[in-house]
């Protein structure tokens, strides 16, 4: 890196709900808009809803560095973990609905009903959001091939080309998406090739970009940046198998280098001729 570029610091935030996360997310964005030099990675953890889930999401987050943790859950129970949790590992969470509950308890006299999602209309359009969501978690990362079949929309890209914050951008539009993660010498699911190509997007990045992101990426969890994941060689020809697989499908690609990813997603919706 040249002496006179200042490298960005990283900061994960992690976005943890009750129900879809719009609060926290949009508090979160809010926020991280203040800090334009610091490079922000969102990781959203909707529909926590159990112990047993928040349990796993905190295991998941154990190993990441420079974390802060924003939080929108009604029950005082799913709270406390999360308090613990950041005093152990010694990292910043914030709150977000607790405050101002509590404010209102005081003027009123009332107790909160701590009913998840509460302040949503319990219309079809809702509903059909909630269940997109769903559908993103459960089909993300390729973790199960028919949901390429049954999606709206299918993401494809290397390593670090935003398939996951991207699904869920799409799902808050009411879009079934699925992605698939494409690791060199894997095998292509048959599915992908039975689907309309007009439902595929491609997504691709410029080889310093993503060199960078990796390196960042490897040394957030206290790695060696310098290994074949973020090797120039390994990126070039990764992107290069990408760009062939995408060719094949006849898919529309996104590059995604240097765009947000509201912008991506509007470059996605305008393809598929919806209206944001």
């Amino acid at each position: 890196m040249p002496e006179n570029v200042t490298k960005k610091i990283e900061v994960n935030i992690i976005i943890i709900s009750d129900s879809a996360g719009d609060t926290a997310f949009n508090n979160a964005t809010a926020a991280a808009a203040q800090f334009p030099d610091a490079q922000i990675n969102y990781r959203r953890y909707p529909f926590i809803t159990d112990k047993k889930k928040l349990e796993t999401t905190l295991k998941e987050i154990e190993d990441f560095k420079n974390i802060v943790i924003i939080y929108s859950l009604v029950k005082d129970e799913m709270q406390l973990p999360i308090i613990k949790f950041a005093r152990e590992h010694k990292v910043q969470s914030v709150d977000i609905l607790s405050p101002s509950v509590e404010a209102i308890s005081q003027i009123t006299g009332m107790r909160p009903t701590e009913l998840a999602g509460a302040q949503h209309k319990l219309n079809a359009k809702y509903f059909d959001r909630i269940s997109a969501m769903e559908f993103a978690v459960m089909y993300d990362d390729g973790k199960d091939p028919k949901g390429f079949l049954e999606a709206d929309v299918v993401l494809l890209g290397v390593s670090r080309t935003s398939k996951t914050p991207l699904s869920l951008f799409l799902a808050n539009k009411n879009l079934k998406v699925a992605n698939l993660p494409l690791v060199p010498e894997t095998h292509i699911p048959k599915e992908i090739y039975e689907i309309d190509p007009k439902k595929i997007i491609g997504l691709t990045n410029d080889p310093s970009v993503l060199n960078e992101i990796r390196r960042q990426r490897m040394i957030s969890y206290g790695l060696n940046p310098d290994t074949t994941y973020s090797n120039m060689d390994s990126i070039n020809q990764e992107l290069e198998a990408a760009k062939k697989l995408y060719d094949k499908l006849g898919c529309y690609v996104v590059n995604v280098a240097h765009r947000s990813i509201e912008e991506t997603a509007a470059l996605i919706l305008h393809h598929l001729g919806i209206e944001d």
